[in-house]
């Protein structure tokens, strides 16, 4: 059995497989250890998979897992590390970004007795500076808000050790943040520092939107910062409720109002509507998520597998 498997999520990234591979494959043949290559299709509608079938008939350390559909990276990524069941494993993007030469440093501060090493981008080659400031911040509102200390500048590159993998196949929430759960499980962890390359080849998938909708989940996963925001906000618009039907009531005794029941009326909707913004900021965020965890839907299915070890 291996005794390093690396995981490579991949959704449409035909164009940089066999580049990227080249690279893995000469970092591979330097380290002192029985290596393996698990590339898992999150349902690429281009031609990954056959990408894939042909670096498994290239290289026998390479192994395949196809989606039944495009589950989404944290799935696919999850179903890669569900694989992994001797030995450690190393999670990497296949677009180059994260460069495979990094892996020895990895592996050894795995060998000096680390659980979790992740990698620290110092720079970010290739994007925008609007990203750079969004990210930048998004890592430091985590930073802020999460019980759990989450590094910052840090993606899903890294090593994680057998009992790191043990205690993270434990964890089968259906709303996943893999960024959050590495870090979540704790352990011994420490950095390793790069430069972020330029995307090789294709597109990213990771527009704004996407961005966003990531951001959320992170937050709300791992912080109930939101649900304390609409506490306060409820609170701040019943104060201003009530100061202002107060303020109405007292023009209304002094100098009276034209409008009858005016004062009154203004008085009851403002109220109303701030206790109803906190009532529903908190129960839509624990509904919503106790409606996608009650479900108990598997985190993905597999189409097609080749995972035997195919060397002499």
């Amino acid at each position: 059995m291996p005794e390093l498997t690396v995981v490579v999520p991949a959704y449409n990234e035909a164009a940089v497989l066999d580049a990227f591979h080249r690279r893995l494959a000469g970092v591979l043949d330097t380290l002192a250890l029985d290596c393996a290559v698990l590339y898992v299709d999150d349902g690429s509608t281009d031609g990954t998979w056959s990408a894939i079938e042909a670096l498994l008939a290239g290289d026998a350390r390479v192994r395949g897992l196809k989606l039944s559909r495009n589950f989404g990276k944290e799935a696919a990524l999850t179903a890669g590390l569900d694989h992994v069941t001797e030995g450690a494993a190393v999670v990497i993007d296949a677009d180059l970004q994260d460069p495979p030469e990094l892996i020895p440093k990895l592996v050894a501060q795995w060998q000096a007795g680390h659980d979790v090493i992740y990698a620290t981008r110092s720079a970010r080659a290739g994007e925008t500076r609007l990203k750079r400031l969004t990210a930048a911040g998004f890592y430091r509102t985590m930073e802020r808000l999460s019980d759990t200390p989450l590094p910052r500048d840090t993606g899903d590159f890294r090593l994680l050790s057998r009992r790191a993998l043990d205690a993270l196949a434990k964890l089968r929430e259906r709303q996943r943040f893999m960024k959050g759960l590495f870090a979540w499980i704790g352990y011994r962890q420490t950095a390793v520092h790069y430069q972020r390359e330029p995307r090789h080849g294709g597109h990213t998938k990771w527009n704004y939107w996407r961005l966003t909708q990531l951001a959320i989940e992170g937050i709300t996963s791992f912080s109930n910062a939101p649900l304390r925001l609409a506490t306060w906000v409820g609170m701040g618009s019943s104060m201003l409720a009530f100061v202002y039907g107060l303020w109405v009531l007292t023009k209304a005794l002094i100098w009276g109002d034209p409008v009858r029941g005016y004062p009154t009326l203004m008085l009851v909707i403002l109220f109303l509507g701030g206790v109803q913004l906190l009532a529903l900021g908190v129960i839509g965020e624990y509904l919503g998520r106790s409606y996608a965890e009650s479900k108990q839907r598997p985190l993905y299915f597999v189409e097609e597998a080749h995972l035997r070890d195919r060397r002499p």
